[in-house]
């Protein structure tokens, strides 16, 4: 029975506004007042049960909610014949809640059109060859499917043949449609804009790119701030006091008529629910335009930062680096380079693959021994020599003898702003490759918003050459850059500013080498294209690697910040006028009351839903 009243709340509100209406209407024009009283009694009794029971619950667990203020006032106001006041108290609170509802869906919306974006089917390739339509909870790791123009990609996967353009708008936020070609990710909820294309199921379901940022995103709206949870805290406290102080009132005056006022006029609703709303349309916002806030929590300490650290490759810079400028010293330099070339060639490191792409087709020989030097490079054997390959300080560990013409090329390379790669045939030194990374479009820019956006500091930590950092850190004007730091160093340098300077810092980095800076830093910001390593790791994720979400990112959370603020003054705000005014007016009841309470609960809710709008405007 609870239930089935509970369900059909919001027919019990239509009925008993109807039924106020017929009572007044009565009244004004024909005078009968039997009609004007009995309209009002059942509009009181009907809108008051949905709202008792919603009490009784609350009390069996203990707690004093909104619902059993609202519940005694109208009983209270039902036992002095006051059908009038006790029937638009109850109307007005049904029909409140009900808009409440309406609104706080309107700010989960970013969830909505998420789960509406999930892709329900796929043609996949059966045993005989040919593609049939199934379930996507049918498909497999493995399994080879067939996406047509106009497709939503049914899961992440590699592009086995076929060309096409795919609009990853909810992978990224980006509307701009990017190329697929063979060998190409692709993403689960994308849609193929043109062309036709195979691809291979590498996940599915919810272990997908797009599940994880649903789920993410709804993990973040369900969270809660510390804010949130003083609100929880005081409301279980405040809620009982009001009851105590309305009945002390009651107790001295005799006046039941003011104390049930009392507990309508000091109905917290808008105190608990401006916070929540705020943090949720903020974070619905922050998922639309391809940034994730990973909780509630998130948005307290990133509006408050002074600090933001970046590594530099493939954060500030583009991440493909190639070789800029070369020295070739002695002779024998093809074989020189064919030995590099085959050292190289077993390395993952960034620079191996611009070594590569620039030695171009070569003969690769067997590499035999080898030994990665920390920080410094690799040393193996290569067809019976010894070959060292990495930085200047390595080349001095192996005691390679470097003549004044390479030391002033070195000087040359890294003051140009490249990274050094040095190669050594049995002790000599035979080739230096100066490899310099692009900035990415638009870093300059955004930095300057950053600071717009009160960023104190912008500090530059990589694990290349103090001349290429240095350069970088002038071309963009940071506040500090540091070179030769391994991902250790990095992590001190986080834990120093938080520990011993009592910092608010964010780091920005790949989240893979540099996850244990991330860990540490009050922020961790990955950039990254939504692989695991960056979700999991990170507080913040910024879809698409893409670097200009950073400043709408900060500028959002400082938004989501303030309306938080603007929520709790308007919601405290209402109930000191709506109070002061029973004390110094006569005209304040509770009806009136209750419609101040009400309109206060859908300001606050109205203020946090202009976050799902919110721009960055410079």
């Amino acid at each position: 029975m609870q239930i089935h009243i509970l369900k059909k709340r919001n027919q019990i509100t239509l009925i008993s506004g109807v039924l106020i209406a017929i009572a007044f209407i009565s009244n004004w024009t024909i005078g009968n007042m039997n009609l004007f009283v009995w309209s009002l009694v059942i509009a009181s009794v009907i809108g008051a049960a949905p709202i008792a029971i919603q009490a009784y619950q609350a009390l069996r667990v203990k707690v004093v909610s909104i619902d059993v203020l609202v519940t005694i006032a109208v009983i209270g106001a039902f036992l002095i014949r006051n059908f009038e006041e006790s029937a638009i108290v109850t109307f007005l609170f049904l029909f409140g809640a009900y808009l409440e509802q309406r609104t706080l869906n309107k700010t989960r919306s970013a969830i909505k059109e998420l789960t509406e974006m999930a892709p329900e089917s796929a043609l996949k390739q059966m045993e005989n060859g040919e593609f049939e339509e199934v379930e996507v909870d049918d498909v497999d790791v493995g399994d080879v499917l067939l996406v047509k123009t106009g497709a939503k990609i049914p899961v992440d996967g590699t592009v086995l043949t076929g060309e096409g353009s795919i609009n990853e708008a909810s992978i990224t936020g980006e509307s701009i449609p990017v190329g697929k070609e063979k060998g190409s990710s692709v993403f689960a909820g994308t849609i193929l804009d043109n062309g036709t294309i195979q691809i291979v199921a590498d996940r599915v379901g919810e272990d997908t790119t797009f599940g994880k940022i649903i789920e993410l995103v709804e993990e973040a709206q369900d969270s809660k701030s510390e804010a949130e949870r003083f609100i929880d805290r005081f409301a279980k406290y405040y809620t009982p006091a009001v009851l105590v102080i309305a009945f002390m009132v009651w107790l001295f005056s005799r006046d039941i008529e003011l104390a049930i006022t009392i507990l309508v006029l000091g109905c917290p609703g808008a105190l608990v629910i401006g916070v929540p709303v705020s943090n949720v349309a903020g974070i619905g916002n922050g998922a639309r335009y391809g940034v994730l806030l990973k909780g509630s929590e998130v948005i307290r300490d990133f509006s408050r930062l002074d600090t933001i650290i970046f590594d530099k490759t493939g954060t500030l810079t583009a991440g493909n680096p190639s070789v800029a400028e070369k020295g070739y010293y002695g002779d024998n330099i093809d074989h020189a380079l064919s030995y590099l070339a085959s050292v190289e060639r077993e390395s993952d490191h960034p620079l191996a693959k611009a070594v590569l792409e620039e030695i171009g087709e070569t003969t690769f020989s067997s590499v035999e021994n080898t030994e990665v030097v920390k920080g410094g490079g690799i040393v193996a054997d290569v067809n019976g020599h010894r070959i060292a390959v990495g930085n200047v300080a390595l080349m001095e560990r192996e005691n390679i003898e470097i003549s004044e013409q390479a030391k002033a090329d070195v000087a040359r390379f890294e003051k140009n702003g490249n990274s050094l790669v040095l190669t050594a045939v049995d002790g000599k030194l035979k080739v230096l490759m100066g490899i310099r990374d692009q900035i990415r479009p638009g870093v300059k820019q955004d930095l300057l918003r950053l600071k717009k956006l009160g960023v104190k500091n912008l500090v530059m930590l990589s694990g290349d050459n103090q001349g290429t950092v240095n350069l970088v850190s002038r071309e963009l004007g940071l506040t500090e850059a540091y070179g030769n730091m391994l991902p250790e160093d990095k992590a001190d340098y986080v834990k120093k500013l938080i520990e011993k300077e009592g910092q608010i810092v964010a780091f920005v980095g790949d989240g893979v080498n540099d996850s244990p800076s991330l860990a540490l830093a009050n922020i961790g910001i990955a950039m990254g294209s939504g692989t695991d390593v960056a979700i999991e790791t990170s507080d913040v994720v910024l879809m698409n690697s893409d670097f200009s979400r950073l400043p709408h990112a900060l500028g959002l959370v400082k938004a989501t910040a303030r309306n938080m603020k603007q929520n709790i003054v308007i919601a405290v705000g209402v109930v000191l006028v709506l109070l002061a005014s029973l004390i110094f007016s006569e005209w304040m009841n509770m009806s009136i009351g209750m419609l101040a309470h009400e309109a206060s609960i859908l300001v606050v809710i109205l203020n946090g839903m202009r976050l799902l709008n919110y721009k960055l405007r410079y």
